[in-house]
């Protein structure tokens, strides 16, 4: 009996460090402190001010936060392999307009409105493709450093706004375009915000548990090591970079269905906010370590802080500052962190 009561006792006592252990572990993960963070900033916002504690400031935050967490989730993908896309901005402002170019002059020409809808999204698209297939060449194949091929992109990409907008807002949106992107269900959800939503679970999905995520992963941590097991990471970076151009483009098709109308200025600074909100989230610009859930809830911090602002009084001016402080707190921090991890070992 004596060996029967020690041995339960073990047990639960192993049984309570393993269960402690889950919930520091739980506890600790940059995800579940961004959450605590967003449900406190709600908590602070709606004791200033009661609308933001409101479904109308929910939609509005909802509508802003998709463009960009479409953004993050690209530069999600790029950043965990140790790169960066400076393009994504631009490539939303460009692909914005070409969609509202290509079903102002179908829909005018003629074709029926659904199907100039469609085939303007896949120009869309097709554009976000080609950049980032050029930023992939550039960088696997030309060895062009991320940081100066994204940028000669990002400039190339804005100047072909300019000129083919000449500078002027592309308006003329049939009405079905209006219809898609601002009516609402449950006072909050447009259908492309839950387009929206259904590709941060997609890309969940596959940064955490398929072999494209592994793969990632591998190449920010040790791309050598990568290189020995096999993984073709030229070809691999290209497809990469080509994710964030696509979805740099979704983010430029959402913005057009909610103004129903392309702008040349659309997507300007949206490299600043994409790269804040998944840096928040804990994707670290070393490569290797992060979560998309953390830069998704990266974003919704960025672009609630935003909403919030504005709501106590404080001037639009501030937003870049506020963005650019968020940026560096979490760089900060991460640097910290890998302080502590190296003293600890």
């Amino acid at each position: 009996m004596p060996k029967t009561t020690s041995g339960s006792f073990l047990q639960s006592r192993q049984e309570l460090d393993s269960w402690q252990s889950r919930v520091a572990s739980l506890v600790l993960r940059q995800d579940f402190i961004l959450l605590v963070v967003f449900i406190a900033m709600v908590g602070v916002f709606s004791a200033v001010n009661p609308r933001f504690f409101s479904r109308a400031a929910a939609a509005n935050i909802l509508q802003d936060f998709s463009p960009v967490v479409l953004m993050a989730i690209g530069q999600a993908f790029v950043i965990a392999s140790r790169g960066i896309d400076l393009s994504v901005g631009s490539t939303l402002g460009l692909s914005g307009v070409t969609m509202a170019l290509v079903i102002r002059t179908l829909n005018g020409g003629g074709l029926d409105p659904m199907g100039a809808i469609v085939l303007g999204l896949a120009a869309a698209v097709l554009v976000g493709a080609v950049i980032g297939l050029a930023n992939g060449l550039l960088i696997a194949y030309v060895r062009i450093v991320p940081f100066i091929a994204t940028l000669a992109t990002m400039g190339a990409a804005a100047g072909m706004s300019l000129v083919i907008t000449g500078g002027v807002q592309i308006a003329g949106a049939p009405r079905a375009v209006i219809l898609i992107g601002n009516i609402s269900y449950f006072g909050m959800l447009t259908v492309p915000v839950m387009v929206v939503l259904l590709i941060i679970v997609i890309s969940w999905l596959s940064l955490s548990r398929t072999r494209f995520g592994r793969w990632t992963y591998a190449i920010g941590s040790n791309l050598f090591a990568a290189r020995a097991a096999g993984i073709n990471v030229q070809a691999h970076l290209v497809k990469l970079y080509m994710l964030s151009g696509i979805l740099s483009s979704l983010a430029g098709a959402f913005v057009y269905f909610r103004l129903g109308s392309g702008s040349p200025l659309s997507g300007r600074g949206g490299e600043l906010s994409a790269i804040a909100a998944a840096v928040i989230g804990g994707i670290s610009l070393q490569g290797g370590v992060g979560r998309l859930t953390g830069a998704a809830l990266g974003a919704l911090i960025t672009t609630a802080v935003l909403s919030g602002l504005i709501l106590i009084g404080v001037e639009p001016n501030w937003q870049q500052i506020v963005v650019a402080a968020l940026i560096a707190i979490a760089v900060g921090l991460q640097g910290l962190s890998r302080i502590s991890r190296a003293d600890g070992q």
